[in-house]
């Protein structure tokens, strides 16, 4: 209650908004002079406050198709019910744009710790894993607290062996730790697999306590044959760090048999609201569509797909056209490799983009925005700070351009705004089976629908000229 009272108060405040002047040492100094927003900007903005299309949207596509592993058929129903969607809200110009990559799908997967203290333990597969034979493997762990210690380890010094990695992730709201100690599980397989380990299991790469481990994909360059990858649930890593601790050698028993299918099919799945410019550039938008499979991808990213969509419907039934046509983007197979993104930005590097962001982050409450826009445009992100000011959001220090599907765009000079979501609970439940709908927030995922509005309600009527900036490396 007090949180509605404090944005209700926030709210009534006159549409001559003036950007906050507490702002974060270094950061941004506020306007000299007050700002002057639309009155659209902000009916629509708080409109939006009263938002129950995402949250429809995510339960919808959670219960209806589910899980949504890239390149199955649970993906294509995925795709099947988005265009559906999207047609049924009013979208135009709707369609997939299909391309091929390489499926992998799970299969058993178990371990067991033989010696010195039998006991069972909770895991699964990495995505790329590869299988151990059907009976498992049976070998002695060596264990390390975090990848710096594999990666000092000698070469050949795990042949025969399964190596465990192990790390210090805590939470933080910009979710900065993922990128610290994301290489355990991204590159930290190969890494072993080139030092001789038979097999490899990590600490998964989360910050929960829950006894529900989190998947995610690895990658084993070229030269690198792969090798069985799991992540344990956290209880299981510390049990295992404690048993270690006792000074006694640890042998583990290990079944995972995943398998990969070959070339097989995913798309980007496009909707639009047409602009009555064609030369002002697209405002791309949007999300992916595909999730792992042990939970049914709600804040991974069903959310995100479903705020994008729902803040660019409230633009369409406006009333009023935009200058720049929106693109809303359901980008297909994400969590395997980024594939829809890169195909997108293959096919239409030629288009004209004025800008592109995308949520994909949880639907937890939006806390900073930043943006990377030619000089010419400082008055728009006057307009952008002024808009969302009363949603709790400042402007922050740093140069926007997060996001993996749009990455492709900003490599080619595409301008960027982030709309930062806090990450303090999003690694609880990041890859996990708990990545449920329940684990969706009502009330914070209509304030991101009121913040998305709002940009696009400044962005795709600008009249300034949005062109390109400096390409992203």
């Amino acid at each position: 209650m007090i949180k509605r009272l404090l944005l209700s108060t926030l709210l009534a405040a006159p549409a001559l908004a003036q950007t906050p002047a507490i702002t974060p040492p270094g950061g941004p100094a506020p306007p000299a002079r007050p700002v002057a927003l639309s009155p659209e900007v902000v009916r629509l903005r708080d409109a939006a406050l009263k938002d129950d299309l995402a949250y429809e949207i995510t339960e919808g596509l959670t219960t209806e198709v589910g899980q949504r592993l890239a390149g199955t058929e649970a993906e294509a129903r995925g795709r099947t019910w988005a265009v559906a969607k999207l047609k049924a809200l009013g979208f135009k110009n709707v369609r997939v744009e299909p391309f091929t990559l390489p499926v992998w799908v799970r299969g058993i997967e178990t371990a067991e710790i033989v010696a010195p203290f039998p006991q069972k333990l909770a895991l699964t597969a990495l995505g790329n894993s590869a299988a151990t034979p059907p009976a498992g493997i049976t070998a002695p762990v060596v264990i390390f607290r975090e990848y710096n210690d594999l990666l000092a380890a000698p070469d050949g010094s795990l042949s025969g062996k399964i190596a465990y990695i192990g790390h210090d992730m805590a939470p933080s709201q910009d979710g900065s730790s993922y990128g610290a100690y994301g290489p355990a599980r991204r590159v930290g397989p190969a890494l072993a697999a080139r030092k001789g380990a038979v097999a490899v299991v990590i600490r998964s790469i989360g910050t929960d306590k829950q006894r529900l481990p989190h998947t995610g994909g690895t990658n084993f360059p070229d030269g690198v044959t792969p090798i069985p990858a799991a992540a344990l649930a956290h209880p299981d890593a510390e049990q295992l760090e404690r048993i270690a601790a006792r000074g006694k050698p640890i042998t583990m028993h290990l079944v995972l048999t995943p398998r990969s299918l070959g070339q097989g099919e995913s798309g980007n799945v496009i909707g639009e609201v047409p602009g009555t410019d064609r030369d002002a550039g697209i405002v791309l938008i949007g999300g992916h569509l595909d999730s792992w499979d042990l939970g049914t991808g709600a804040i991974d990213d069903a959310s995100g797909v479903a705020i994008t969509t729902a803040a660019a419907k409230r633009i369409m039934d406006s009333g009023r056209r935009p200058r720049r046509t929106i693109r809303v983007v359901w980008f297909g197979a994400e969590e395997v490799g980024v594939f829809g993104g890169r195909a997108y930005g293959a096919a239409h590097a030629t288009e004209r983009h004025a800008v592109a962001a995308e949520s994909d982050f949880g639907a937890d409450r939006i806390w900073r925005f930043e943006t990377n826009l030619p000089a010419n445009a400082s008055a728009v992100v006057d307009r952008l700070g002024a808009a969302l000011a009363p949603l709790g959001i400042p402007r922050g220090t740093a140069v926007a351009g997060d996001g993996a599907d749009v990455g492709p765009m900003f490599k080619l000079g595409v301008g960027a705004i982030d709309l930062n979501q806090s990450g303090t609970r999003y690694f609880d439940i990041h890859h996990t089976p708990d990545d449920t709908l329940e684990r969706v927030d009502p009330e914070q995922m209509r304030q991101n629908v009121a913040a998305w509005t709002a940009v696009l309600a400044v962005v795709a009527y600008a009249p300034e000229e949005l062109g390109p900036v400096t390409p992203q490396p």
